[in-house]
């Protein structure tokens, strides 16, 4: 059984116009108008479920440092249950069902609950804010970037 996981490379160093490309779509999800609090929810849950300990971390002392509660992060596994707005428990939603396209369509259900708390505009942003955070978890897990806070 494999203990300690080793980086396998920096794919920054390799090629740096990826991450710069990347960091542009986050810039424009940064930008977007979305709250940041929200956007944060949405970087934690979905690091959360693709299982990313380098994002995770990352992403939740950032929310917060921005003021997000130590309780709603721990509760935000369970969202549908959590101290969340129907704002937030939407966002989740789509964001949970963007994750998990490749075991079933974004149902029309989740696009309906969405849309009652998105506009068009900020609906696309959001798509755009999960679809960055699902690519920075897949770098990160691919290559196993190395977390120095995170080792024993």
């Amino acid at each position: 059984m494999e203990t300690a996981m080793s980086a396998r490379l920096d794919y920054n160093a390799v090629d740096p116009q990826g991450t710069r490309a990347l960091a542009g779509l986050q810039s424009y999800v940064d930008k977007s108008g979305l709250e940041r609090s929200l956007i944060d929810l949405v970087n934690v849950r979905i690091s959360q479920i693709n299982g990313c300990a380098y994002c995770l971390r990352v992403h939740t002392e950032e929310a917060v440092a921005r003021g997000e509660s130590h309780r709603r992060l721990h509760l935000l596994r369970v969202w549908a249950e959590g101290p969340f707005t129907a704002r937030e428990r939407a966002a989740l939603a789509w964001a949970e069902a963007i994750t998990a396209v490749n075991q079933a369509p974004v149902s029309d259900a989740v696009y309906a609950g969405v849309s009652e708390h998105f506009g068009d505009h900020d609906l696309v942003a959001l798509t755009y804010a999960a679809i960055s955070m699902n690519a920075w978890n897949r770098l990160a897990i691919a290559f196993r970037k190395p977390d120095p806070a995170l080792a024993a």
